[in-house]
């Protein structure tokens, strides 16, 4: 199975249902499809009989979706592809482009270029992602986020003393709660 998790911001993002359609049509996919769309539409594809989409789901059936799955594909959003890494799963993103509508801006590029240096495949084309269904990457064997936190930083550059480390650790449990 592959699980394609398109994330739940109010952007659409098109281009990645049209690019698992052109696959779905050239039959590079034959098995069957978990689609996590958000606001995205996907009539193009629901009809399609390998996949099953809904628009968001639990955390946790989401996990168990991707656990059982030999590819995910999935947007650049830091927090899933932290996840994925930690999960050590074969996984590919597609970052969103403010020049296609799919986010404010283009955060999501600059991360994948940064984790790109990491290990991390990244699909700009359809042809990209053609190659990923075809020759799924090695699952990582790394974490990728294990530098130090923003929070615990920012409380001891700003509390030489670490009277305010308490901060910090609010901070970082707020980040992990957004992610």
């Amino acid at each position: 199975m592959i699980t394609v998790t398109l994330g739940t911001i109010p952007y659409p993002f098109s281009r990645a249902i049209a690019w698992l359609n052109l696959l779905l049509e050239k039959e590079i996919i034959s098995e069957p499809v978990f689609l996590q769309h958000g606001i995205t539409d996907i009539k193009t594809v629901r009809s399609h009989r390998l996949i099953t989409a809904v628009p968001l789901l639990p955390a946790q059936e989401l996990a168990e979706k991707i656990s059982a799955s030999r590819l995910v594909i999935s947007h650049a959003g830091q927090g899933s592809t932290r996840k994925l890494a930690a999960q050590a799963k074969s996984f590919v993103i597609l970052p969103r482009l403010s020049e296609h509508g799919e986010h404010v801006d283009d955060h999501q590029l600059l991360f994948a270029e940064g984790v790109e240096q990491l290990g991390v495949t990244v699909c700009m084309s359809a042809e990209d992602l053609e190659l990923a269904v075809q020759q799924p990457p090695d699952p990582l064997q790394k974490d990728l986020f294990s530098g130090p936190k923003l929070g615990d930083f920012l409380a001891k550059k700003y509390s030489p003393d670490g009277t305010h480390a308490v901060m910090g650790q609010y901070a970082n449990q707020q980040l992990r709660a957004v992610e």
